[in-house]
Parts: C-alpha cells; sequence; structure tokens
C-alpha cells in the first residue's frame, strides 16, 4: 500500500499547538493528582508524563540522526527507557511542567534544524521500524494527542481536532496496520464519505467498519470499544495493540 506522502510544515504546526493544550490540561492539576492512575493500565499520570517528555527527547536522536547521518538510537536501550520513565514518575507537577517545556523546545529546535534535503531520510525507530525523518512530526503528534485523552483529565476522543482524526486514520490505515497479520482486511468509511483500507491484503473481501472519525481513531487506538461503529453482516474485529 502507498502511504500518503507527509506534511511536514502542517505536522510541525500541529505538534505545537497539541502540546500546548497539553500543557495548559497538566497546569490544571496538582501534586496528588499527578500521582493518580491514569487511564493506561499500571500507569499513574506521573508515569505519562514522564514517558512524554522522554519521548521527545527519543525523537530528538532520530531527528539529529537524519540530519547528521550518524546513527543515534532513541533510547540507548529498552530498560534504559523503562527505567528513566519510573525515575521521573514520581516528580512533582512543576518538575514534569518544566521538563514537558523544555523537551517541547527541544522537539522544537530540532525540527526547524533539519533541512529540506533530509526530509526523507530513513531512521530506525526503537521497535525496528524504519521510517522517514519527515513523519516525525506526525508520530510526535499521534503520542501528544493521544495520551492527552489517556492522562483522564476530560480531554476525550471526541474533542480530537478533525485534522487530526483524519490524519491518524491515515497513519494508522497506511503505516501502522497497513498488511498487518493479525487483522483481517479492512474498509474503514466516515459519515462525510472518506475512505480508508488496511489490514491483511489475503483475507477476501474486506469487512466494511462506518462511524464517525472518532470513533473509528478510537477503536483503532484502544481509546474507544467500538460503540457507534456499523459492521453490517460481520463482527467487529478485534485490533492489535498499538
Amino acid at each position: 500500500m502507498t502511504s500518503t506522502p507527509p506534511d511536514f510544515p502542517h505536522d510541525v504546526a500541529a505538534v505545537r499547538d497539541a502540546t500546548d493544550r497539553l500543557l495548559d490540561s497538566v497546569a490544571k492539576l496538582d501534586d496528588a493528582a499527578v500521582g493518580e492512575p491514569c487511564l493506561l493500565p499500571g500507569w499513574t499520570r506521573g508515569h505519562l508524563l514522564a514517558h512524554l517528555a522522554r519521548n521527545a527527547d527519543a525523537l530528538v536522536n532520530l531527528l539529529t540522526w537524519a540530519r547528521t547521518d550518524v546513527p543515534t538510537p532513541m533510547y540507548t536501550s529498552a530498560g534504559a527507557r523503562d527505567a528513566d520513565i519510573a525515575r521521573d514518575a514520581d516528580r512533582s507537577l512543576a518538575a514534569h511542567l518544566e521538563d514537558l517545556r523544555a523537551t517541547a523546545a527541544r522537539f522544537d529546535a530540532a525540527v526547524d534544524a533539519l533541512p529540506p534535503e533530509r526530509l526523507a531520510y530513513r531512521v530506525e525507530m526503537r521497535n525496528g521500524v524504519v521510517d522517514r525523518a519527515d513523519r516525525l512530526p506526525q508520530r510526535r503528534l499521534n503520542e501528544v494527542e493521544l495520551h492527552h485523552v489517556d492522562l483522564g483529565v476530560g480531554y476525550s476522543v471526541e474533542q480530537l481536532p478533525s485534522a487530526f482524526l483524519g490524519g491518524v486514520l491515515t497513519f494508522l490505515t497506511e503505516v501502522k496496520f497497513a498488511g498487518h497479520p493479525a487483522l483481517p482486511a479492512l474498509e474503514l468509511r466516515t459519515d462525510d464519505g472518506r475512505r480508508w483500507r488496511t489490514g491483511r491484503a489475503d483475507t477476501g473481501a474486506p469487512v466494511v467498519v462506518t462511524g464517525s472519525a472518532a470513533a473509528l481513531a478510537g477503536w483503532l487506538t484502544g481509546r474507544g470499544d467500538g460503540s457507534g461503529l456499523d459492521t453490517p453482516g460481520s463482527a467487529l474485529p478485534a485490533v492489535p495493540p498499538l
């Protein structure tokens, strides 16, 4: 399946807007709320905030790799990634906010420093997936927007910007789940007429899933149970975890 080319300037601007909304939500918390569970099993809000900060730095590493041609992994190891999140989870709200702002500034500087001729440079993610440098802002946007939902502070999938929902559905269908062996062939249809195909290509006619962009994105990302989606004549398939 051919992937839609990333819109690098749009995605960079969208990351900045999404980060500002996230910071506004986080700033309304207090130290006690940071220590409470978020919507991700086994994590507090502090774990999630620490993950968001470390993810920004990890993507800076990949942007640096693309700019310099010097291999720079996202994390030194999977164990180090997990240890960093555990180390930073119990910090105060003020410390989390300072870290999030600083890492966002470093990410902004890294995308601004990437020359146009390096946008198509390919880097390796921590899970071995290889992707273009100009898709890294889109990946960061997915992290910020979806984990904003996961904070459990009243920001829901239904509140995600329309442009983001269209972009994340394109990313999930064309990149994340394209050809996925654990997902049957799917055709997603929104109420406004947009369509995407994804999943395995060897399972015959696709299962057609129709609903709002928010319901489709919530289902595919594990942040919705599929309520409001219609699959005429078929059961709603299980979606592999992201």
